[in-house]
């Protein structure tokens, strides 16, 4: 065992942080120092830091205290603290793991004065030998640079100090951690492949296989499995790499503490790229978007699962989520990878084909965070190998799509002022776009675009216009009601890449059922807005409901099509409103083309040339009691539809014949409190139908998919469940139809009628959008359901 040395001489006057003490000489063994770490670990870092250089008058990283100086005093202070200070007594240390921290005191003081004899680092210097003919980026990953083969050193200059680094540098198989470990693994066939061990258990390995940077999983087909080499230098090199030493430590900013690396732009692999979302329709056997590809239809060309053998449809395995929240994610699928997030916030990574867990990542939301209806999360977005989440405490997090390593966490808004997102990011181009929720507490709704590599804020739009801007005058000037008004942004939007053009819907206005202290219009709230996806700029937008005072969110989804109409073709977006109408819009224009009811509606009795609809007098919310149709949770909601281009039928998940009494209250605003102006009372019971709940008549307050003609608006047909529904739907080139709701089923209906073919109970609502993939050939449907993943294939 080798000896480290300490030898203390008198000491020199010192006028920075105390006198620096005089120690006795003292030998210790390294395994002294090595367990003294891990004491200090456990029982010091918190409050002093990993450098021991967190509290001022006490730098015991670099030997200063003014309380002890022989190693004896330190050991005391250890065990029975400083009265009167924050310096606790730690009397559950007994003395000789209080000595093996001293010994690990006095050899950080010792590398840190080694360190500050160093000569000043040039950081240029090391940048050019990191990326060039130090040859480190073949190993080390820095940022979205460089090769995971090593350990990935984005982060390195925070964690590690930098007499570490210089060793690690000097002699780079001394110490490996587990996790950089490698694994060979030879197969039945006879293959091998190398690479990192992410987890196993009795009957799976997974690795991460460094050579293409894929996520592999072996199960019975492995013949053999050996530990490899546990550095990625062997032996040979490690001559090469000590002569070279001085000048790769001039990436260490010492001042600073800093690794230092300016990368250049682009990614050495990208997961999925701009390009590969922009035709993410031609890659039917992933799922690259929240709906699928930007026009947001909810529909695949995949068809091997049709009307004549969906019966055969079985379970092929389930996710049970470690959370009772509704689960209402749609994941994303990458290359045989599932993407989704347990409720509130954990993203976790699935092997497609068996549900086998890969990892997972979690953030823990601040207390502050209160979205109004469940802390729940609809999705991801990914770009590169970075996935985002957008979390209920209102934050961005970038995510390492291979190994959960987050890589930024930006907040977006204050959740303690009622901010929220729950809405899954759409990313367009470089840009990560996002929505604020939180209109039930009077919050200022925005959409705001961020920088998919570092997290900066690129541009920001306001739902409600201030002063000066075009719009606010639809608020009124006596008040500052427009501050705190709402159209908040719950619901994943849309781009079109020819007219550079995203689309989102806007929320309600705030107070939601008392619009007394609001007149006006109350723009942009219940609208869709059209929005230059470079800067955010407004180009057009079309108000649903002015001033609402019924809740009519219209954070449903903008559905873009491209067809024949009126006998010319034209870009249309499809929408199914909580107002009980359905839209054809031109998405270019913004154009009123039609608009008519898809459920029962007493509010409005049509719309005018422009689309404005005109409203039934004495239709409002009073203090006895208003009877609306449709009720407070709309014809529809946030749930998805589908348009299907081989029916030319569009698909709305429908609450039918359903009614709300809107009572009217003074609300005033109190920031973080709810403001809502009111109550809606429902004039039906909800649920399944039973000897305790059957009240309701026959075709009063069900749940329905009806499938509308959006050339005149007309049903074509309609599938009756007894409860309503909160689930979307897909639709396939096959002319299959999949979707739930809350009586606890999955099934599938043909398309061109709504025939029932097949349904699956499992066992909880279903509160999501179905998707669909391929792996191995194979065509795969999951949808989330109760607090579980399932996903079907045919039987084989």
């Amino acid at each position: 065992m080798g000896m480290w040395q300490f030898r203390i001489f008198p000491a020199i006057s010192m006028l920075l942080l105390g006198a620096l003490p005089v120690l006795a000489q003292h030998e210790y063994t390294e395994s002294e120092i090595e367990a003294g770490k891990a004491q200090y670990a456990i029982n010091c870092v918190r409050c002093h830091g990993p450098d021991g250089d967190n509290i001022t008058n006490a730098d015991i990283g670099h030997g200063k205290s003014r309380r002890a100086t022989t190693d004896a005093e330190f050991v005391a202070l250890i065990r029975e603290g400083i009265s009167g200070t924050r310096m606790v007594a730690f009397p559950n240390i007994n003395e000789q793991n209080a000595q093996t921290i001293v010994a690990y005191l006095r050899s950080m003081a010792s590398t840190a004065n080694a360190a500050a004899s160093l000569p000043p680092g040039d950081v240029a210097r090391g940048k050019t030998i990191f990326e060039g003919k130090g040859g480190c980026r073949t190993c080390h990953r820095v940022g979205d640079q460089g090769s995971r083969t090593g350990p990935d050193l984005s982060q390195i200059g925070a964690q590690r100090r930098v007499v570490e680094l210089h060793r690690s540098i000097l002699e780079p198989d001394a110490e490996i951690i587990p996790a950089n470990r490698f694994l060979r693994i030879v197969t039945k066939d006879g293959s091998a492949l190398t690479g990192k061990l992410l987890n196993q258990d009795s009957f799976t390995v997974q690795i991460l296989d460094v050579k293409d940077e894929k996520l592999r999983q072996f199960t019975d087909a492995i013949l053999q499995r050996q530990a490899e080499h546990a550095g990625a230098v062997g032996s040979d090199q490690l001559p090469r790499f000590a002569e070279r030493a001085g000048q790769l430590m001039r990436l260490i900013n010492l001042r600073h503490m800093l690794f230092v690396v300016l990368t250049a732009t682009g990614s050495l692999y990208a997961q999925v790229s701009n390009d590969r979302i922009l035709r993410a329709a031609q890659e039917p056997q992933n799922w690259l978007t929240h709906h699928g590809n930007y026009n947001s239809q909810r529909y695949s060309t995949l068809s091997q699962i049709a009307p004549d053998n969906v019966k055969n449809l079985e379970l092929q395995w389930l996710f049970q989520a470690r959370s009772l929240e509704k689960f209402e994610a749609t994941p994303l699928v990458v290359d045989g990878i599932i993407y989704t997030v347990q409720a509130p916030n954990d993203i976790v990574a699935l092997d497609a084909a068996t549900g086998r867990l890969f990892w997972t990542y979690s953030h823990t939301p601040d207390p502050a965070a209160r979205p109004c209806c469940g802390r729940v999360n609809r999705g991801l977005a990914i770009l590169g190998d970075t996935l985002f989440m957008a979390t209920i405490d209102a934050r961005l997090i970038a995510v390492d799509a291979k190994s959960g390593r987050p890589l930024w966490d930006v907040a977006v808004a204050k959740p303690e002022s009622g901010y929220a997102m729950t809405l899954a990011p759409l990313v367009v181009k470089d840009k990560v776009i996002v929505g604020t929720a939180g209109g039930e507490y009077g919050i200022r709704g925005f959409l705001a675009a961020y920088d998919a590599k570092t997290g900066k804020e690129v541009w920001r739009f306001y739902t409600i216009p201030g002063p000066g801007e075009p719009g606010h005058e639809t608020w009124p000037s006596q008040n500052n009601a427009w501050e705190h008004g709402g159209a908040s942004v719950w619901v994943t939007g849309s781009y079109d890449p020819d007219l550079n053009l995203t689309y989102w819907g806007i929320g309600n206005p705030g107070p939601d059922w008392n619009g007394d202290e609001r007149n006006g219009d109350n723009l942009y709230s219940c609208s869709v807005v059209a929005l230059d996806a470079d800067t955010g700029k407004l180009k057009w937008y079309y108000q649903f409901s002015p001033h609402d005072e019924f809740d009519y969110d219209s954070t449903q989804v903008p559905v873009l099509a491209d067809m024949q109409w009126k006998g010319s073709p034209r870009k249309v977006m499809l929408w199914a409103n909580r107002n009980g109408f359905f839209y054809v819009l031109d998405r270019a224009t913004g154009q009123f083309l039609l608009g008519k009811p898809f459920v029962e509606v007493n509010w409005a009795s049509g719309f005018d040339e422009k689309g404005r609809p005109q409203r039934v007098p004495g239709m409002v919310p009073t203090a006895q009691g208003t009877s609306i149709l449709p009720g407070n949770q709309g014809g529809t909601n946030w749930y998805n539809p589908s348009y299907s281009p081989k029916t030319g039928l569009f698909y709305i998940p429908t609450w039918a014949n359903y009614s709300s009494l809107y009572v009217k209250q003074p609300e005033d605003y109190v920031e973080g409190r709810p403001f809502r102006g009111g109550t809606p009372r429902p004039t039906t019971p909800n649920g399944i139908r039973s000897t305790v709940n059957n009240y309701a008549k026959e075709d009063e307050g069900y749940g329905a998919i009806r499938a509308i003609d959006p050339h005149t608006g007309e049903m074509k047909w309609q599938f009756k469940m007894t409860d309503v529904t909160d689930a979307g739907v897909l639709t396939t080139a096959s002319n299959l139809l999949f979707s739930g709701g809350r009586e606890g089923y999955f099934y599938a209906l043909d398309a061109r009628d709504g025939k029932l073919l097949w349904k699956f109970p499992v066992g909880g609502r279903v509160v999501a959008g179905p998707m669909t993939f391929s792996s191995a050939g194979r065509q795969y449907v999951s949808i989330a359901a109760g607090n579980s993943l399932f996903t079907f294939a045919l039987k084989q």
